[in-house]
């Protein structure tokens, strides 16, 4: 699997369904360059790596990350750049690097997630760490020639949700965040999902990106969330 171009800038490692693992994207500036979340494992981030290297581009400069579940952090790690998260996402990895030194915990995870199970196969341990750069409302990254937007907002998701919006090139990123709450039992906050709408609307973009789906235009994911919305 290779890397797919979406703008002249932007071009993205697709999502794999078999393990779950979401896509990845590159963001290429004049004088900078951001990844967009930080993959499942080490294996993930080598993927991603030598799709980049087929490519000949560098490697990324920044990483930033949508939000802490597994498959969007647990391969920080391995990363060759300064990763980049909200404050409540460290606070979660915090917590997440106490688990996993505890070979119950990841065989639980093994055992509930077929998906955990099949990225980490040939692995008993997990390396958590916690990103190099935090921030808590918003940051702009000026990559040259295109900046990167990362600001936190509500969403049923996970309540650490970061966006990223590449205004120049009219994409919004979104990692999981319209997706339900799977760590409590996949509720769907409509007020979440209503105000998460709401920025959707009023962010100036022509795609919006998902982690785990293709490209969608603007206005053909809000009208699929209007259907889910009561």
């Amino acid at each position: 699997m290779g890397l797919i171009q979406l703008t002249d800038r932007i071009c993205y490692l697709p999502h794999e369904p078999e393990v779950d693992r979401p896509m990845l994207a590159y963001v290429r500036g004049d004088k900078f360059t951001l990844a967009i979340d930080a993959g499942y494992s080490a294996g993930h981030v080598g993927d991603f790596y030598a799709a980049l290297e087929d490519w000949g581009l560098p490697r990324p400069t920044f990483t930033a990350i949508t939000h802490w579940h597994y498959d969007h952090t647990f391969g920080t790690h391995a990363l060759e750049s300064i990763s980049i998260a909200h404050k409540r996402t460290n606070q979660f990895l915090a917590q997440q690097r106490e688990l996993v030194k505890d070979p119950a915990y990841i065989r639980s995870l093994k055992q509930e997630d077929v998906h955990f199970r099949r990225e980490y196969a040939e692995q008993e341990q997990v390396t958590v760490v916690l990103s190099d750069m935090e921030f808590e409302q918003e940051l702009t990254l000026d990559l040259g020639g295109v900046t990167a937007r990362l600001f936190h907002t509500a969403a049923p998701h996970s309540e650490d949700t970061v966006c990223i919006c590449i205004p120049q090139e009219g994409v919004l990123f979104l990692g999981d965040s319209t997706s339900e709450d799977f760590f409590h039992d996949c509720y769907m906050d409509q007020d979440k999902l209503g105000q998460l709408m709401d920025i959707i609307r009023g962010t100036d973009c022509q795609t919006c990106i998902l982690s785990h789906c293709e490209p969608l235009k603007k206005e053909a994911l809000l009208t699929y969330l209007s259907t889910i919305r009561n």
